[in-house]
């Protein structure tokens, strides 16, 4: 059976990794003023979005799910003429609409996709299977890899779709923001009253940051660090201690609202590349995607991994 797998373009997965395994990205339109961007993890369009430096001005963008339409076009015009089954992963449904497109789009999909195939000489039903990652940007790697993993040990779909789900529940997503004062202005035009306009104003003014988490469709702040260099290498410190500790999916993965080589130079980040050499750990590193830079601002970073519970210790 070919499986593929199709991701949301909000799952911060480098380009070279979806470009080896073949792995299809539902976009997401973003308007910016009067410019417009295709996030679809290419990094000529990131590029091209962070040449534009629309700085401030990136909180009051609009952002565009693939919607139930461009999903059934995606699949009914390749997808199902490419694989017998293809393994959907998109960021937690609590913060984006694409979970619950793709789910409408695929009754449609299993209504006709049999005249497509047929026409295409290619016998068998099609199946889909939908997995909400229950995380955001590097978060939401864990699954996918280990989603790639299992197809490519030749599993069954329900065998794949069972364990992408067991490490969606599993996966940590840390994030670390540069600009409080953009955080809240993108909250606030999105409706989100959480970060509050005293909070932001003390935190830019003591250089304050925080260390946020996202886990099982839920983001909340875990600590709080002073000046975003010391707080990347507490939070690298933390992620060096969790490799320790053991990983479910042998990876770990990191990406930055910026060019990869300032993060490299981050305090700590030298620590976790040898801690994962030793552990046997693959380091994923990605830019972030249009979307992620657009809701909480360029020069943020987050890191994604997969492990057993614990507690956030900062």
């Amino acid at each position: 059976m070919r499986i593929g797998v199709a991701i949301d373009a909000a799952c911060d997965v480098p380009h070279a990794f979806l470009e080896q395994h073949g792995i299809a990205v539902m976009p997401i339109a973003v308007k910016v003023d009067q410019q417009r961007f295709k996030d679809d993890r290419d990094p000529a369009e990131i590029e091209r979005f962070r040449a534009q430096k629309l700085g401030s001005r990136s909180h009051s963008a609009e952002t565009e799910a693939s919607s139930v339409e461009d999903v059934q076009s995606l699949f009914l015009d390749h997808m199902v003429k490419e694989y017998d089954c293809v393994i959907c992963l998109t960021i937690m449904a609590t913060r984006s609409p694409i979970h619950d497109n793709v789910i409408k789009a695929s009754f449609a999909i299993l209504k006709h996709y049999r005249p497509v195939r047929e026409a295409a000489g290619i016998a068998g039903p099609f199946l889909m299977r939908v997995v909400d990652t229950r995380n955001i940007f590097a978060g939401a790697a864990s699954a996918v890899v280990e989603t790639v993993r299992m197809i490519e040990a030749g599993k069954s779909p329900a065998e794949v779709r069972e364990r992408a789900a067991h490490i969606a529940d599993c996966s940590y997503g840390y994030m670390l923001p540069r600009d409080l004062n953009y955080l809240r202005s993108r909250a606030r035009s999105k409706g989100d009253r959480s970060v509050s306009f005293l909070s932001s104003m003390l935190g830019t003014a003591l250089d304050i940051k925080p260390i946020l988490r996202a886990h099982r469709g839920e983001t909340a702040p875990v600590g709080k660090v002073r000046g975003f260099e010391h707080g990347a290498g507490v939070l690298f410190d933390y992620v060096t201690k969790r490799v320790q500790a053991g990983l479910l999916v042998p990876t770990l993965s990191l990406s930055y609202g910026g060019d990869l080589d300032d993060m490299r130079n981050l305090p700590g980040y030298n620590a976790v590349v040898r801690t994962c050499a030793e552990a046997g750990v693959q380091i994923l590193e990605s830019p972030m995607g249009i979307t992620g830079m657009v809701n909480v601002g360029e020069g943020a970073m987050t890191i994604g991994f997969a492990s057993e519970d614990h507690v956030a210790d900062f």
